[in-house]
């Protein structure tokens, strides 16, 4: 059987790969046509359109379609099979269809580890670089930060609040420092702006009042014209966060996360469904590599056409419960957890149901 594995390996890992280059060339054709003139009307040389972004947009949309192509491509080369009777004669020789599926299964662990890897590493560092071409030549170039009256917790103690800020100069508004232990106000300072010293990666609060709050209930008030200090602040957390949790690798999206939820903040979710679809991807190849086999393994009269179709109206639809389950999360409607991982599961039990009831 070893030689009858590799021969399902290799011919399902080659029909994946063959499926996933057509699709995303025909993407970058696509995309390419709706950004030509972006990269017009911002002067985008040639090379960056090249190296930067397209050689960077390639491993991002393989990825991303990687769960759906999985599952057309072992629909059509299992339907083909079958059309071929070669199931049949497989299985005529007292191979079980447990047996039958464990190629099929190592093929798709060994895509589904590859995707880890990709999406944990790879493609982060590449999209680093792709999201900041995109921001520059078809975003429009400069970002300016549009908040108005900031609050962030930047330590156990610490809450911090600007009126404005100016991504430009890298200058805040109206900056104010609480310190607050237990229930008490143990100290507050008042400036009229704040000024990011990039040589000393310091902050240079300017026209200061400081008020420090005695155990005695008396107050203490110092003032001055400038301080420089350190805070758990940076210009980063003003700048824009255009797909930003997509350029995180595993252990950079791990420290934003806890940086997120030790300051309070909201827009927690999208980090975390982040992180969760990164364990998830893997274990959704798997699941539709499962259930395409089951679905396509029996020789249809009329031909691979109704598999086929079928296989694309499964496939299509994971995606459409994917994306709503994604959606009620970002809006708070339900854990990013269980947003994330609701289609494994309820695909795994349509595999389950699949398995009892089709004929093999």
């Amino acid at each position: 059987m070893k030689i009858l594995d590799l021969y399902i390996i290799k011919k399902f890992l080659t029909t994946y790969f063959f499926a996933v280059l057509i699709i995303v060339t025909i993407i970058m054709v696509i995309d390419y046509t709706e950004k030509i003139d972006n990269f017009i009307d911002n002067k985008a040389p040639l090379r960056e359109i090249l190296l930067d972004y397209y050689l960077n947009f390639i491993p991002y949309w393989a990825n991303y379609i990687s769960p759906l192509m999985v599952f057309i491509a072992t629909v059509f080369f299992t339907a083909n099979l079958a059309a071929r009777t070669e199931i049949i004669a497989i299985l005529s020789t007292g191979v079980s269809f447990n047996r039958f599926l464990r190629p099929y299964v190592i093929g798709a662990s060994i895509i589904g580890i590859l995707t880890f890897l990709m999406v944990g590493w790879v493609i982060p560092i590449a999209n680093k670089t792709r999201i900041a071409f995109e921001r520059k030549y078809v975003e429009g170039g400069s970002y300016y930060f549009s908040g108005r009256d900031v609050h962030i917790k930047i330590g156990p103690e610490d809450y911090a609040y600007l009126q404005s800020y100016d991504t430009g100069t890298n200058t805040g508004y109206s900056f104010a420092l609480d310190k607050i232990s237990g229930n008490k106000l143990t100290y507050k300072l008042l400036a009229d702006r704040i000024v990011w010293d990039s040589t000393h990666r310091k902050w240079n609060i300017q026209d200061y009042r400081i008020r420090r709050f005695l155990a005695d209930g008396k107050q203490k008030l110092s003032y001055g014209a400038k301080l420089d200090t350190t805070l758990n602040l940076l210009p980063k957390d003003f700048d824009s966060k255009y797909q930003l949790h997509e350029t995180f690798t595993m252990p950079e999206l791990e420290e934003t996360i806890n940086k997120v939820r030790s300051r309070g903040a909201d827009g927690i979710e999208v980090f975390l469904i982040e992180k969760y679809l990164r364990f998830a991807n893997p274990f959704a190849v798997v699941i539709l590599t499962v259930i395409g086999v089951i679905v396509s393994a029996r020789k249809a009269r009329g031909g691979v056409g109704f598999q086929i179709a079928l296989g694309f109206m499964l496939a299509f639809l994971y995606i459409l419960f994917f994306m709503m389950s994604k959606g009620i999360a970002q809006s708070g409607g339900m854990p990013p957890l269980l947003a994330v991982w609701l289609p494994n599961i309820v695909f795994t039990l349509i595999g389950m149901v699949l398995y009892r009831a089709v004929p093999r």
